[in-house]
């Protein structure tokens, strides 16, 4: 078994993912976690939308809103959640996230199991795309 080491990021800091009003910063993925969890930080500008509604099949998601209050999509329901919210939302479930507020919004994310981060070079093209 591969000897994982230890990971000391501060806010903001790790591999960036630019998706225009949308930011994504992974802090720990793949070899890193073995593909057991995927975290990341999604930083939102002021009144901008988030990925879209989806859901993953085989993956739950946990999100911890760091700052702001992001709108969060569960199933047909928008939560209005302020700093310090925490959210489950399991496999299979329909969901999304924007900020409908003046102020950025950043939420930390765990995707169980990981391997989300392989999409990411996709989604930054998409939304590269979906700007013109």
């Amino acid at each position: 078994m591969l000897q994982r080491k230890p990971i000391v990021l501060s806010l903001k800091q790790g591999r960036i993912y630019d998706c225009g009003t949308m930011t994504a910063v992974f802090k720990a993925d793949g070899i890193e976690t073995a593909d057991r969890y995927c975290a990341s930080e999604w930083w939102l500008e002021p009144n901008s939308k988030g990925p879209g509604a989806h859901s993953h099949e085989e993956n739950d998601e946990l999100f911890f809103v760091i700052e702001g209050q992001p709108s969060i999509l569960i199933g047909e329901t928008w939560h209005e959640s302020p700093a310090g919210s925490f959210l489950l939302i399991p496999a299979s479930t329909t969901h999304d996230f924007e900020n409908r507020t003046t102020a950025p919004a950043g939420l930390f994310n765990v995707f169980i199991p990981g391997g989300f981060e392989k999409n990411m070079t996709g989604i930054v093209e998409w939304f590269r795309r979906s700007a013109r």
